[in-house]
């Protein structure tokens, strides 16, 4: 089975930065398709950025373009998200998701779920 578990949120300054990671676990982890979601409470979830492969394709959300990096450590197994100049409307549960698939795929219906991490915004 392939197990994911973020780590790194907590309480950031609005204009601050924080580097949210995920670690992943299981075979053939590495070929899968990895993106990071949000979701705040009483809210739908939301798409935030996706990564097929090192060196493939990424893509981001209209809103975190510029602001936000994802990146992959194959060495380390671990997906990351770099997060800057956050704005109290970044506050949410960080998920990471794995799809066998596509981005198409992962945006859609990911295989696989972390237990997500939090992350606030706030003075």
């Amino acid at each position: 089975q392939v197990q994911l578990v973020e780590s790194g949120g907590g309480l950031v300054q609005p204009g601050g930065s924080l580097n949210v990671s995920c670690t992943t676990v299981g075979d053939y982890v590495t070929s899968y398709t990895m993106a990071w979601f949000r979701q705040a409470p009483g809210k739908e979830r939301e798409f935030v950025a996706v990564s097929t492969w090192p060196g493939g394709s990424t893509g981001y959300a209209d809103s975190m373009k510029g602001r936000f990096t994802i990146s992959r450590d194959n060495a380390k197994n671990t997906l990351s998200l770099q997060m800057n100049s956050l704005k109290p409307e970044d506050t949410a549960v960080y998920y990471c998701a794995a799809d066998t698939g596509g981005i198409g795929s992962v945006r859609r219906n990911p295989d696989y779920w972390g237990q997500g991490t939090q992350v606030t915004v706030s003075s």
